[in-house]
């Protein structure tokens, strides 16, 4: 296997790419009319895809926005973009918070209504990794 990313069905390609840029930083690594495929600037191999929703690639079934889907993004620092994200009036759902599974994240909608988990790990409770006996 040479690489593993989502390809997302959208209407918004350009306001995507925009988010995910100003965000996150990523660029276009390919970029045409129907397609983008993004990539991070620091990692060649963490890459995220949106396509025309109508395009003819996409069997006709599958023709419409992304629902009930959650895009982790793994940062060194949480803080930083939750601070950024609220500059920027992103909508955000979730405010930031810590999580007794190990993780201090918030989550922002990005312009095809897919939901975006930015996480920072952190040190799981003790409670937690107890009860799960980790």
């Amino acid at each position: 296997m040479n690489s593993l990313f989502p390809v997302l069905c959208t209407e918004y390609i350009g306001e995507c790419h925009g988010f995910y840029k100003n965000l996150f930083g990523m660029h276009a690594a390919f970029e045409i009319d129907w397609y983008v495929q993004l990539q991070s600037s620091g990692n060649s191999s963490i890459q995220i895809g949106f396509v025309k929703i109508d395009h003819p690639s996409v069997p006709e079934r599958f023709q419409a926005m992304p629902a009930g889907t959650i895009v982790t993004l793994e940062v060194e620092d949480a803080d930083q973009y939750y601070a950024k994200a609220k500059k920027l009036g992103l909508h955000i759902e979730m405010s930031l918070r810590d999580e007794p599974w190990g993780q201090r994240h918030f989550m922002v909608l990005d312009p095809s209504g897919v939901l975006v988990d930015v996480v920072k790990l952190i040190e799981p409770s003790k409670k937690f990794t107890e009860h799960y006996q980790l």
